[in-house]
């Protein structure tokens, strides 16, 4: 059984068709990226698999269960890490911590998630007491301290440090290991790159792209840019053979060629291209 599986999910806001019929599924241990514009309809969908709203039409299954009827027992088993931050008055970070996995029938040990969020140094301190990014490193403590099957992380890098986001990454790579299932959406296509297995591009409400990083929009058969230099010159040319290209230049130079370069597209050339001509398809 697959962790999430969405069939022909609708949801309008009066006129507005927010979300047009999109059908997908995550199995269970992989991480999902959702990559889109504002407003393509990436919130709308996840607070429809997370229960905080209904689809007008359509079938949802979230761990088995349709999120519109999911009980405590349901819930105890996803982990939640929203886009903004959670209101703890003048709790400390472990008193925080420790107070949100009470609600859990397995939690993780606060001590470790405190450690693993890169927190330590500040368990003591207020939530009003701590920097933007340290708030977000907080978040992420509380989405994960329940020790979820599935993981849903709305923006979770959003004020970290380029170091922070790395040690982030690390963390979540261990909870793939450990077989949690992670639904991650994001704006940082090289965090989409680094962590998912499959991402999905949403953009006017539809799924218009869905694959592994390394394929999307036939990104593996993309034109390569080689460049070089010859004759004390930069070269350039564009193959969509660059392995044999690169045979033929060295048997032509004579085996080494000086500061080869073999540029394909990137995740975000790819993203970009895709988006580009459709509603709502600003970067």
């Amino acid at each position: 059984m697959n962790a999430i599986s969405v069939r022909g999910l609708t949801k309008r806001y009066g006129d507005l068709v927010a979300v047009n019929d999109i059908s997908f599924e995550v199995e269970r241990g992989e991480c999902l990226a959702l990559l889109g514009p504002n407003g393509a309809g990436k919130t709308t969908t996840t607070e429809v698999l997370e229960g905080f709203r209904h689809a007008d039409s359509g079938e949802v299954r979230v761990l088995g269960v349709d999120p519109r009827h999911g009980g405590l027992d349901w819930k105890a088993r996803l982990g939640i890490v929203l886009q903004t931050d959670r209101d703890l008055g003048d709790l400390t970070v472990r008193e925080a911590v420790r107070h949100f996995a009470d609600y859990f029938p397995s939690p993780r040990d606060p001590e470790e998630v405190i450690e693993a969020v890169g927190l330590g140094a500040k368990a003591k301190s207020r939530n009003d007491r701590l920097s933007g990014g340290q708030r977000r490193r907080l978040d992420v403590a509380l989405g994960i301290v329940g020790n979820p099957e599935l993981l849903f992380l709305d923006e979770p890098t959003t004020g970290f440090d380029p170091a922070a986001r790395r040690e982030f990454w690390a963390l979540i790579e261990l909870l793939k290991a450990d077989g949690t299932t992670i639904l991650l959406t994001t704006h940082y296509l090289d965090e989409a790159e680094r962590l998912a297995d499959r991402v999905a591009v949403i953009a006017g409400g539809r799924i218009i792209a869905c694959d592994r990083p390394s394929q999307l929009g036939d990104r593996s058969d993309g034109i390569a840019r080689v460049s070089w230099i010859e004759d004390g010159r930069e070269r350039q040319s564009t193959t969509d053979s660059p392995t044999a290209y690169v045979l033929e230049l060295a048997q032509r130079l004579g085996g080494e060629v000086p500061q080869l370069s073999v540029h394909r597209p990137t995740l975000e050339d790819t993203y970009l291209a895709l988006i580009e001509d459709l509603p709502g398809g600003e970067p």
